[in-house]
């Protein structure tokens, strides 16, 4: 798959920089201490608390957030396809307690940059020196006439993981042999860019299995998506005239949605669906334009170095809301963001200049049994540019004529990713 050996993958991936949090208390921790917030207990902002906390003990951390647990978003397409319960890709905060992370179950609801204060749903307020945001994506609903929060109860995206899962797997366990499933593709840029084709994939293989004289649509507005020749090499394979990609320049791309017609308007036609998950085009989520942290498309520019926000100095901010140049928006790419900026913030409160990081990451999609296929990249940064680059050489693509051998090998390296990962981030 790759270009380098595994040794040095996870020896770059572990330079990829890192820091240590524990617990604040209730309006700024210890006197003359180093206090950092960090908002959102996602991939990133877990990452950021515990290595916060592990490489430097004497910072106050607290992390905040609204759940008591936290869904995956990569691993969920296996609760869809059927291989994988919901339970699987839960995780709580408990790991990070123990390493002293004050970990606070509230619903943050502004950022005063100027005062350095964090405030919650709960009335409290949490003074910082430092504060690092990691507040996932928000969606675009109006981009889709007719759709709406409400809407999607009933049409779920599913593209932030948990009851919205659950939701989808349902109504396809629901659907009749012989129907349709209509996958909406959003716009770039969006979380987990080949994350609605390993979707399509996933529901394809629960299809062969239980439904298979239904078939699946996926309607796009755009004209080519990632790793776009492994998958419909797969699904040629796997799934022979099951799975249909319309692009937006050949009528993919949709406007507008009739709920309870079950409808969506396409370009060039209507198109009715037993089942149709409606993926919108997505930005920042919602506290960070909340704070002023986003451009005007919707998302977070930050100085790549150290992901310190480019309009509020000291608040960075990391993972899918920040601007990160090359890096795609996904799990694995915050968790390398976080360790990066913990360290920055790490150097930052001790007086250091913060260092050139590296950052890394890989994408597996599980096509089917004993078939999935992957991208790696590590990458590096150009400091005159601001900008996140990739290094030359280092990473790769699952090979076209990879054999079954290969392919049934991506599915234990990708299942072993995921436990690895997941125990990185939240301990």
């Amino acid at each position: 798959m790759t270009h380098i050996t595994r040794r040095q993958f996870l020896k770059l991936a572990g330079s990829a920089t890192a820091a240590g949090m524990i617990g604040a208390p209730f309006i700024a921790g210890a006197a003359g201490g180093k206090r950092v917030v960090v908002v959102g207990g996602g991939a990133g902002g877990a990452t950021a608390a515990r290595y916060l906390r592990m490489n430097d003990p004497s910072i106050s951390v607290t992390l905040i957030e609204a759940n008591p647990n936290y869904h995956t978003c990569f691993m969920s397409n296996e609760v869809l396809g059927g291989d994988r319960k919901i339970e699987s890709i839960r995780f709580n905060y408990a790991g990070l307690k123990k390493r002293g992370v004050n970990v606070v179950q509230d619903t943050v609801t502004a950022i005063d940059a100027a005062a350095r204060k964090v405030m919650t749903a709960s009335g409290k307020t949490f003074e910082y020196d430092r504060a690092i945001v990691s507040p996932g994506i928000d969606f675009k609903y109006e981009t889709i006439k007719g759709y709406s929060a409400e809407a999607a109860e009933t049409i779920p995206h599913a593209w932030k993981a948990g009851p919205q899962t659950t939701l989808l797997r349902k109504q396809l366990e629901g659907m009749k042999d012989g129907g349709l499933f209509v996958l909406v593709a959003p716009p770039d840029p969006f979380r987990c860019p080949p994350g609605p084709y390993e979707r399509a994939s996933q529901v394809a293989h629960y299809f062969k299995r239980h439904k298979p004289k239904s078939k699946i649509l996926i309607l796009d507005a755009k004209d080519a998506f990632s790793k776009q020749g492994l998958f419909t090499a797969g699904w040629a394979k796997l799934y022979p005239g099951m799975i249909e990609w319309v692009a937006g320049s050949k009528g993919g791309t949709v406007s507008g949605i009739d709920v309870k017609g079950m409808t969506v308007d396409a370009a060039l036609d209507k198109h009715k669906g037993d089942v149709i998950n409606l993926i919108p085009a997505q930005k920042a989520g919602k506290i960070a334009s909340d704070a002023g942290l986003t451009n005007d498309k919707g998302w977070c520019p930050v100085n790549v170095q150290t992901f310190e926000s480019s309009i509020h100095k000291g608040i960075h901010v990391i993972g899918d809301a920040a601007i990160a140049t090359e890096m795609p928006k996904s799990g694995y790419a915050a968790n390398s963001q976080a360790k990066v900026a913990a360290q920055a913030v790490i150097d930052l409160l001790n007086g250091r200049e913060p260092g050139t990081p590296s950052y890394i990451n890989t994408c597996y999609s599980i096509l089917g049994k004993d078939y999935a296929v992957s991208v790696a990249a590590v990458y590096t940064l150009n400091k005159a540019e601001n900008k996140i680059v990739g290094v030359k050489g280092a990473g790769g693509l699952t090979p076209k004529d990879a054999s079954p051998a290969d392919l049934k090998r991506e599915v234990s390296y990708a299942h072993s990713w995921f436990n690895n990962i997941t125990q990185d981030m939240f301990g």
